[in-house]
């Protein structure tokens, strides 16, 4: 789908100008990781006003070869698998965010968290999956927008998460072939959504804004239900890596308890980027 035409679904949800302007959600780029196979990350972020709505971003829409504003490189994502998953990997992390959120009453987070993949990333991989053979799926995350503005019940909401996560998945089967094996591409895109998540607890220490603790929250969730659709093969295949990642999803549990950002965030910080790194160095060996 051309991208004027997804501009005017996107305004006829009331959402097209601040799709333009990159406000959707905002949500913030962590520091670029240490392991050289994960995606690459932007290492600023503009500071959140904990009284606005939505947070605005300043990055515009990356053009091939160059970085979306979610951070991955575009051109790296059309060979190497590990960044092309983890492109989707992002966007299931904020639709993971989005239905929990949604879950707890915040409409207005949910909707703007399923809507944001495809401003965030989604637009920006549109070549790669074209070269992929991958078909057009992103008016799965504007319906869900819609849906969850018009009120629909929490099961229709988690069947149309469902939907998302699958369309995902499947979108994931086309990622570029590598000499890595599949255990390891997933692991290092596990460790890719635990330092992004590690990074939001950071910066959600220094700002009330409510989107920075939940875009965090979502990379868990995500790399959490990565690491348990693969953990007997990534066990198998390196079980240091696959206990630096369980190490860290413990400590991640305790830092996002659930999608309502807690009164007092008092997780460690410091040992939440420890945390990351371990598995960094493991999957470097």
């Amino acid at each position: 789908m051309a991208f004027d035409t997804k501009l005017k679904q996107w305004t006829s949800l009331g959402l097209g100008t601040v799709l333009m302007t990159g406000a959707l959600a905002g949500c913030s780029e962590p520091a670029t990781p240490a392991d050289p196979p994960a995606a690459e990350v932007s290492d600023s972020h503009a500071d959140a006003d904990p009284a606005a709505e939505t947070a605005p971003d300043a990055a515009g829409l990356a053009t091939e070869g160059g970085e979306g504003e979610g951070g991955v490189t575009i051109e790296a994502a059309y060979t190497d698998p590990v960044v092309y998953k983890s492109a989707l990997a992002i966007a299931a992390a904020h639709v993971l965010a989005a239905r929990d959120a949604y879950a707890e009453g915040k409409n207005e987070a949910a909707a703007e968290m399923y809507a944001h993949p495809v401003s965030e990333v989604l637009f920006d991989m549109e070549p790669v999956f074209a070269a992929q053979g991958v078909a057009d799926f992103t008016n799965l995350f504007s319906d869900t927008s819609a849906a969850v503005f018009a009120g629909e019940s929490q099961d229709e909401i988690n069947e149309r998460t469902d939907e998302i996560l699958a369309a995902l998945n499947k979108a994931a089967e086309s990622a570029p072939e590598t000499d890595l094996s599949d255990a390891m591409v997933i692991a290092s895109v596990a460790s890719d959504q635990i330092d992004r998540a590690a990074d939001m607890y950071l910066l959600s220490l220094d700002s009330d804004f409510y989107e920075t603790y939940l875009d965090g929250y979502g990379f868990y969730k995500a790399a959490e239900l990565t690491f348990s659709n693969n953990e007997p093969a990534i066990e198998a295949e390196n079980a240091a890596a696959a206990d630096a990642i369980r190490a860290a999803l413990t400590l991640l549990a305790d830092a996002y308890p659930s999608a309502l950002r807690p009164e007092t965030l008092d997780s460690d910080a410091s040992a939440l980027a420890v945390a990351a790194s371990e598995i960094q160095l493991e999957l470097s060996q």
